[in-house]
């Protein structure tokens, strides 16, 4: 795994911000990824008092290595083998920060996840990692596919299932936010998500944001203002920047 670290300089003991990307589709376009870095995103949370930690997980980009987030064929999905790996790889992340990067707050944080690293954000916050006090979701999922399978994702029942098990072991806050028209999981599925999550004992309050352009999968990188006071407002309820 490698990791991109941002923070302001002059600010210490920050609190953390732990930045998950997601999944695209195909082994080509997960070699295109290089080291994953999301600039302006970032430079916001850095901005805010946060250190940013952005891993290349393993299986993309410059870190290479296996599938090990496969989740398997569209109507057979086992969503909670392909996350597992997510939630390992980050806890021990947490701690080699914890040894290696002295003088930020590791103890103390937040998990901000995009699309699968949404969805793997809600796993994390339910294996309770060290220092995690909140998680966000934002278009999280996985098994869409917005060109040949509009608003239509692979075997969402499953996923439904997956994240009423996250929300058993749930003890923290999470926020989810979903674009008005992402066309990768459509307008009703999210919603049936949530309320599995919430029903199982999930700590969560979810947000709507407005459509984005052509497809408001994306809102991450390309509107940022649209999310952001969604944001700040959770990080205020949890005593965060």
């Amino acid at each position: 795994m490698l990791v991109v670290l941002t923070w302001r300089q002059g600010v210490r003991h920050a609190p953390f911000l732990l930045l998950l990307h997601g999944r695209p589709i195909g082994a080509a376009a997960r070699r295109r990824m290089g080291l994953v870095e999301f600039p302006a995103a970032q430079a916001y949370f850095a901005s805010l008092g946060y250190v940013v930690a952005v891993p290349t997980r393993v299986g993309y980009g410059m870190t290479g290595g296996p599938d090990v987030e496969d989740t398997g064929a569209c109507q057979h999905k086992d969503y909670a083998r392909g996350i597992r790996p997510v939630v390992s790889e980050s806890r021990q992340l947490l701690h080699w920060l914890r040894f290696h990067q002295p003088g930020f707050d590791w103890g103390r944080g937040l998990v901000f996840g995009d699309s699968f690293g949404g969805i793997a954000s809600l796993a994390i916050a339910a294996a309770h990692v060290r220092g995690v006090l909140g998680v966000v979701n934002l278009s999280g999922g996985d098994g869409g596919d917005s060109v040949r399978r509009p608003d239509d994702p692979c075997a969402p029942w499953a996923m439904a299932s997956t994240v009423a098990s996250y929300g058993r072991r749930d003890t923290i806050e999470s926020l989810w936010m979903y674009s008005h028209n992402d066309y990768f999981w459509g307008g009703v599925w999210p919603h049936r998500w949530f309320d599995a999550f919430v029903d199982a004992g999930g700590h969560g309050r979810f947000v709507e944001l407005p459509a984005d352009k052509n497809n408001g999968h994306f809102i991450f990188t390309r509107n940022l203002p649209e999310w952001q006071s969604g944001f700040q407002a959770f990080a205020a309820r949890l005593g965060l920047p």
